[in-house]
């Protein structure tokens, strides 16, 4: 049932944070409030000009511009725009489903991971198996700039994938979540275990992953 994929919960479970914690609550987003993050997640999906700047630097002042002229409106606003997904490529089933899901999960989580009473979910097998099935492709590029030979390990079913090949490589076990949060080169995470080579656990730590 197209309603109950996660990335479509997870949409709609941050807009009614955002709306319960209201615009100017900080976030994990490195200067960003909660009115920042859905701004972004718009231009992200709305802004044909906006939207490449996110991943390319040198159009970043493009992304900035986009950002700045949204921020205008009232954040109900935005949140009921973000809510609706509109008419937007990253609104096919499959679409979204492929590049939106680890998107809102992660940001849910940096709105709730930001409030000092967080505590870890738990999802149902049904969606750790859908997080685990999307991190174990992302995660090759996530890791790629770090140079640290990586294995993930999912606690929950002891199934392992290998993201950066090579000799004693580092074992990142966990819940699919929280390897996802740290993948993404969150520092909120929880029950998580590296093992390996202390030089590579170390540089790993060090890495500056994510996007």
């Amino acid at each position: 049932m197209l309603s109950s994929s996660l990335a479509r919960r997870e949409r709609a479970a941050l807009c009614d944070l955002a709306l319960e914690l209201g615009p100017e609550v900080p976030t994990l987003c490195d200067g960003w409030d909660v009115k920042d993050l859905v701004t972004h997640l718009l231009v992200r999906e709305r802004s044909l000009f906006g939207a490449p700047g996110i991943v390319l630097p040198p159009l970043a002042p493009l992304t900035d511009r986009s950002m700045a002229r949204l921020a205008r409106q009232d954040f109900e606003t935005l949140v009921r725009r973000l809510r609706g997904r509109g008419f937007t490529p990253l609104a096919l089933p499959v679409i979204d489903e492929l590049v939106n899901t680890l998107e809102y999960v992660v940001h849910h989580e940096d709105i709730r991971r930001a409030q000092p009473s967080w505590q870890p979910r738990e999802l149902s097998p049904r969606d750790e198996d859908t997080v685990w099935s999307a991190i174990r492709l992302a995660g090759k590029g996530l890791v790629r700039s770090a140079g640290v030979p990586l294995t993930i390990r999912r606690v929950d079913t002891d199934q392992t994938a290998v993201l950066l090949g090579g000799e004693e490589p580092v074992v990142l076990a966990g819940h699919p979540v929280e390897i996802t949060m740290f993948l993404y080169g969150r520092a909120q995470h929880r029950d998580l275990d590296l093992t390996g080579p202390a030089d590579a656990v170390r540089r790993l730590r060090d890495a500056n992953l994510g996007i």
